[in-house]
């Protein structure tokens, strides 16, 4: 899994960063920071959910 933000979109409602901390952050600005682009397995499913749950499809992920 590879995991893209679009910071420009971002609204910073910051649920990716209260879901998966140990993946997503938030700036100053409340804006999303990507922390790991290739989470381990384990986040997987979680990050799958967290992208379907942005307000913004702020999130993208592509699979290989």
């Amino acid at each position: 899994m590879n995991i893209t933000v679009d910071t420009g979109s971002c609204i910073g409602s910051g649920q990716c960063a209260a879901s998966a901390p140990e993946v997503f952050d938030q700036d100053d600005d409340g804006r999303v920071v990507l922390i790991e682009s290739r989470p381990a397995e384990t986040f997987h499913d979680l990050v799958h959910e967290v992208a379907q749950c942005c307000p913004v499809q702020a999130i993208s992920l592509d699979e290989y």
